[in-house]
């Protein structure tokens, strides 16, 4: 018999560029570990699994970052997914929990990231994202441009050549998330810019300018998952959000095949049926829909993720820029906490900040960026290579 799973505490750091924030990954995980430990009300001690996420260190990280919190001597599984690795340590947690296995599972997230653009380190070996450049290098030529952005950006000028959205309209996501950020004290930036600084910055890949892509930061972020049965004993009814529809999915042949677009290429087809699946399982929609954190690694990621999560019609997701929809006042409020565009985005923690973020967004308790009348929220998560996870909330009472 599957078992509901709910959220019951969450915690994180501040995001902070590389280098530049005090201490090492075991202390930001001890941080933001006791925060969803305090905001729960427990001991580590019932904690039964741990989940530890991050993409750049040893093969026992997770197993250090958590030594802060107790030598309990749990299973703690490492866990690395590109950039959808904190939501996937979540989707774990709630496996063990739905599957009856335990009452209480640990997810965490981490990062300690170099300066400067993503690369491979490994170079004597297949990439893992070969599939992905070689169907793009068959479809637009090679460019110097750093590799995630150029595949980003692809995709963004593929929309624009086939549906019409334009740079202005990417460059509004970037100018509305960095405006978001302002009222957020766990961003990395907190600055709001007009829109013409956000066109005139740096080009990094056409349309994407630097104030659309996001940094890399060093950072943390935890969530505790339990059983119904657990929730009813410690009495967390009032403050539990329910994960109440959640799928993973990997790539599809429409990833690589002769019909995929640079749109597909970075995970659009993954998102859509990930959607789908959660909405399936939550009996929402994106109607029900109040607030979503999304995965707006570059603001052209974001505008085709409207369209993949069922907010828009395909080749739709510039009118929903030029309706202001998913900004405050508009149908939905996309990334209040600033998006991973100006929150921050260090691997390991991104998808646990989404889940704090939309915790925080349904007990009603995100202070000066709350979403009236939050009743049900998203989350979107991706890393190419590759993973999408779309989480569907709603409170437990």
């Amino acid at each position: 018999m599957s078992v509901r799973a709910f959220v019951i505490g969450v915690g994180m750091t501040k995001f902070d560029k590389p280098g530049s924030k005090e201490g090492d990954y075991p202390d930001w995980a001890q941080e933001a570990g006791s925060k969803a430990l305090a905001d729960a009300g427990i001991s580590y001690e019932l904690v039964q699994q741990a989940f530890a996420g991050y993409c750049y260190g040893d093969s026992t990280y997770g197993q250090r970052a958590v030594y802060g919190l107790g030598l309990t001597g749990i299973p703690v599984v490492n866990v690395n997914n590109n950039c959808s690795t904190g939501s996937s340590a979540l989707w774990l947690a709630r496996q063990a929990v739905k599957g009856g296995v335990v009452d209480c599972a640990l997810a965490i997230g981490f990062e300690k990231m170099e300066k400067g653009s993503l690369g491979m380190k490994y170079t004597d070996r297949t990439p893992a994202l070969d599939k992905h450049m070689m169907r793009m290098v068959e479809l637009r030529e090679l460019e110097s441009s750093p590799f995630a952005p150029q595949m980003f950006g692809n995709a963004g000028r593929d929309h624009m050549d086939r549906y019409g959205s334009t740079r202005d309209h990417y460059a509004w996501i970037g100018w509305k998330n960095h405006k978001h950020s302002v009222n957020n004290p766990y961003a990395q930036f907190q600055e709001e810019y007009s829109l013409q600084d956000i066109k005139d910055a740096r080009m990094i890949h056409d349309p994407l300018t630097k104030l659309q892509c996001s940094p890399t930061s060093d950072g943390a972020a935890a969530v505790l998952v339990a059983s119904e049965r657990f929730v009813e004993e410690h009495g967390l009814g009032g403050q539990a959000i329910e994960i109440a529809g959640q799928a993973m999915v990997t790539d599809l042949s429409s990833t690589f095949d002769e019909t995929a677009d640079c749109i597909k290429i970075v995970g659009a087809d993954m998102t859509r049926e990930a959607a789908r699946q959660a909405y399936e399982e939550s009996g929402l929609g994106p109607e029900d829909i109040q607030v979503i954190e999304l995965h707006d690694c570059f603001s052209a990621n974001e505008l085709i993720t409207y369209e993949a999560l069922g907010l828009c019609g395909e080749g739709e997701g510039h009118k929903l820029v030029e309706e202001e929809a998913t900004t405050f006042g508009g149908r939905w409020v996309v990334n209040p906490s600033g998006g991973l565009i100006s929150k921050g985005h260090p691997l390991g923690a991104t998808g646990l900040a989404q889940c704090s973020e939309l915790t925080w967004q349904l007990r009603g308790a995100s202070e000066k960026r709350q979403v009236q009348g939050a009743k049900a929220a998203l989350q979107h998560n991706i890393g190419l290579g590759g993973a999408a996870v779309v989480t569907v909330y709603r409170p437990a009472s």
